[in-house]
């Protein structure tokens, strides 16, 4: 059998990869602790799943959605932009349904480059970043994450000999996998860029409603100017536990929106419009879920690095995110301390590179399991290193 060339110019999805891994040592009886996927072990709140199992009673919903999405749906949306972020949406030419965050990022490549034009990918980044516009025939130009930099890139900094041929920039704050929260005036020069080299900006909002110590992430779309030049991927995967769910919208530029409806309509037919019903439930009725959950990470993010400093690793506590980026060991690379923590103490953490080469020297762990066995994973990474420290605190004693 011969099969398309552009498969083979991106690896195999790094979450895939941990899944085989994980798989085949739970098949030889270990107890493996995953930290490497960021999947909520909370259930979906109990009124979205009653007001699922009402809407699939409906024979109404058991037909086509419409492409232009439920009316319920788009107007939750823009009533939840307007409440949360004080941006004014059109419900209908400013805001699509999406089947999912991940479905979104990488399909928009697919409006917005052709072979011969590039995109300007975080590095390090979601890997669709990458895998969307490789399968558009792009080149991709990374801009890195440096910690000194807290982790913004430098808009500044990017040739004019890659600007010219630039067509979409990508950016995610809060974001995946540093961390790290967007600084003030950067989504105002993302803005300038894009006007200047008349770029198309995605901003992938997928965590900005788990955020800790009073910090409340804002969205691109508050930006002046941000509708004119781009679109946010908002997503209810982490923040009111429905990764399962696939549910996400796009929202702002009128011109992205219908030209991504333009190509949805030809590769899919819509999200359910039950799921999209159950999705207004959670803009209006639940908004304020994944403060609940905010609070639960929060917690887990002060066990984790109070526990991963006291046994001396460098772990920075996130303002957002169910994550934490750790610089590894000295004498470590990524995949090597990755390696030890699997071989050695039954633990799956993501290497940092498998976000791109600026993830060199860095691991991501995600929050997403209960916090026994995060005490217990900080435990087994510690006995991995064979550098027992005194404990911090009495949630580890």
């Amino acid at each position: 059998m011969r099969f398309a060339g552009r498969l083979d110019a991106v690896p195999p999805y790094l979450f895939a990869e941990l899944e085989r891994k994980l798989a085949t040592a739970r098949a030889q009886g270990i107890d493996v602790i995953s930290l490497g996927i960021g999947d909520p072990d909370l259930p979906t709140p109990p009124a979205l799943v009653e007001r699922m199992a009402q809407e699939i009673r409906d024979p109404a919903t058991h037909r086509y959605p419409t492409n232009r999405g439920a009316p319920e749906f788009l107007e939750a949306t823009a009533d939840f932009y307007r409440a949360r972020f004080g941006v004014q949406l059109d419900p209908g030419s400013e805001v699509l349904a999406v089947l999912g965050g991940k479905e979104g990022v990488a399909h928009v490549a697919l409006c917005c480059l052709e072979p011969g034009d590039i995109c300007l990918s975080p590095d390090p980044g979601y890997p669709p970043y990458t895998a969307g516009p490789v399968f558009a025939g792009a080149g991709v130009h990374y801009l890195p994450l440096r910690e000194e930099h807290d982790f913004l890139p430098d808009l500044d900094a990017i040739p004019e000999d890659v600007l010219t041929p630039a067509n979409l920039l990508y950016l995610n704050y809060p974001n995946n996998p540093t961390g790290a929260v967007v600084g003030e005036g950067f989504f105002e020069r993302a803005v300038d860029l894009a006007r200047t080299h008349d770029l198309i900006v995605v901003h992938d909002n997928a965590y900005s409603e788990l955020c800790f110590d009073g910090y409340r992430a804002p969205s691109f779309l508050e930006t002046p100017g941000a509708r004119d030049v781009g679109v946010e991927i908002f997503s209810l995967s982490k923040g009111w536990n429905m990764t399962g769910w696939r549910c996400a919208l796009m929202a702002g530029s009128a011109e992205v929106v219908e030209r991504y409806r333009h190509l949805k309509t030809n590769l899919d037919s819509g999200m359910f419009e039950a799921l999209q019903r159950v999705a207004a439930t959670a803009l209006t009725d639940l908004r304020d879920f994944p403060r609940e959950m905010s609070a639960v990470y929060e917690r887990r993010r002060d066990l984790v690095v109070d526990g991963l400093r006291a046994i001396g690793l460098d772990a920075t506590p996130p303002r957002a995110t169910p994550y934490v980026w750790v610089r590894v060991p000295e004498g470590h690379t990524s995949a090597s301390f990755t390696e030890l923590v699997l071989e050695e103490a039954a633990v799956v953490v993501s290497p940092g590179p498998a976000y791109g080469p600026s993830g060199e020297g860095f691991v991501r762990l995600s929050l997403t399991v209960g916090d026994e066995r995060l005490t217990e994973a900080v435990r087994r990474i510690e006995v991995s290193l064979g550098t027992p420290a005194p404990v911090v605190n009495d949630r580890f004693s």
